[in-house]
């Protein structure tokens, strides 16, 4: 028989329709209405106390199942539900007063109860499975499992494995990509792997369903980050994506021995930066680095009027190859100046080049300059955390206290100055 959809199967056998009638709807929604509120589906024991209707004949219907006396209008009486279990199980032996007012009522009762329930098992379940690979597992991510099954559930992973067809299959799958990471100075294709483990070389593209669960466990695990993109967190874990897509945009600073327009606007991939060479910087000159698209355009259409521009955009989070790049520029004798977005990823972005070569300069990237960029009236994303900002501290109390973002859109005026002038102020 296959499984009720309204109550645990306690109507197998059972014949509902002289407990179904429309005298007695009245009396099957009063016990619904408890159970929801007791969290109680089955309500075969205890009490509740039922409120008669107006109607004689709703009140003459449930004779045989409230003992007692007749009910007059507006009457309370408490029903000892025990009782009214072994008068509806004379209709069926599993019978519960709870299943008969969920066909009555056409739904499950306690549902939230139920789906907490679910969720707990579910929790439960998925926990073992991750306890018996990390047993058997040599991935020194294994060594995380405990803590990074609670951040699963903080950043809302378990709810959406328990919604996937296969929840037990996906994690099993993940755990064999987890264990199949190359050792700490090996590197391997994404592609690669994902054919290794799933027979299919897509498996871990961007935007499927194994690729986002492995990369949420390796920022449960803290290798990576919730906050990277997914370029950058599979090359924390020595996975290269294709070194065709991706990189940084270059306008006018292009890589020893290219020949390009001025003006020209070319995406440098990571097959390029890894093994490019920039041309010596000579003495004085700026090149500007940039996290947005849209002041790459921007300087561009700049260039094309004449005015000599070196830009180079990070298109959002840099991986590690594209910040070693820039690196590489200020060891050529260039001199780098390096901004992006008044938000949390923004600062890591600068905070990773400088590290990188610290001997950058910071391109309005000061609390004045945040306030400004706040006068331009951008400031509609809302802040919960900023990391430090040595180079400013005055920066990140800023943008704590005003607890909002803002973004490079709203200083392009400045920018493109500062990019016109060819040095940042």
């Amino acid at each position: 028989m296959t499984k009720c959809p309204l109550c645990d199967g306690e109507c197998r056998d059972a014949n509902l329709r002289p407990l179904l009638g429309d005298g007695l709807t009245w009396l099957w929604e009063q016990v619904a209405a408890m159970a929801d509120r007791r969290g109680d589906p089955a309500m075969a024991d205890g009490t509740l106390t039922i409120k008669a209707p107006p109607a004689p004949e709703q009140r003459a219907a449930v004779l045989g199942l409230v003992p007692g006396r007749p009910l007059t209008a507006g009457q309370s009486r408490r029903v000892d539900l025990a009782e009214l279990s072994v008068a509806v199980r004379r209709h069926g032996a599993e019978l519960t007063p709870g299943a008969v007012a969920a066909h009555a009522v056409g739904r499950q009762l306690a549902g939230r109860t139920r789906r907490r329930h679910d969720r707990h098992r579910f929790e439960q379940y998925l926990a073992d499975l991750g306890d018996a690979w990390a047993a058997s597992s040599r991935s020194p991510i294994a060594a995380t499992w405990d803590a990074a099954l609670s951040a699963l559930q903080r950043a809302g992973w378990v709810a959406k494995l328990h919604a996937t067809e296969n929840p037990d299959g996906l994690l099993e799958q993940a755990f064999a990509v987890l264990d199949e990471l190359p050792e700490p100075g090996n590197r391997m294709d994404r592609r690669i792997l994902a054919s290794d483990i799933e027979g299919n070389p897509h498996a871990l593209d961007d935007g499927e369903p194994l690729a986002a669960l492995v990369l949420a466990l390796l920022s449960a695990s803290g290798v990576t980050s919730f906050t990277q993109r997914s370029r950058a967190a599979w090359d924390a874990v020595g996975v290269d994506c294709d070194d065709l897509t991706g990189g940084l945009i270059a306008v006018g600073i292009y890589p020893a021995g290219w020949l390009l327009p001025a003006e020209a606007a070319v995406t440098l991939p990571p097959r390029e930066l890894t093994r490019c060479r920039w041309p010596s910087g000579p003495p004085c000159a700026w090149t500007f680095v940039t996290e947005n698209p849209s002041v790459a355009s921007a300087a561009a259409d700049l260039a094309a009027t004449g005015v000599p521009v070196r830009l180079l955009c990070m298109s959002g989070t840099p991986s590690t190859l594209e910040v070693a790049a820039i690196a590489r520029l200020a060891d050529a004798g260039w001199q780098i100046a390096v901004r992006a977005d008044f938000d949390a990823a923004g600062i890591a972005h600068v905070a990773s080049v400088l590290r990188a070569a610290p001997s950058c300069r910071i391109w309005r990237m000061s609390a004045d300059d945040y306030e400004e960029s706040l006068g331009a009236g951008t400031g509609k994303v809302r802040l919960t955390q900023v990391p430090d900002t040595p180079w400013d501290p005055a920066l990140a109390a800023a943008m704590l206290s005003r607890g909002l973002a803002t973004f490079e859109e709203a200083m392009m005026p400045s920018l493109m100055a500062d990019l016109r002038l060819g040095e940042p102020p």
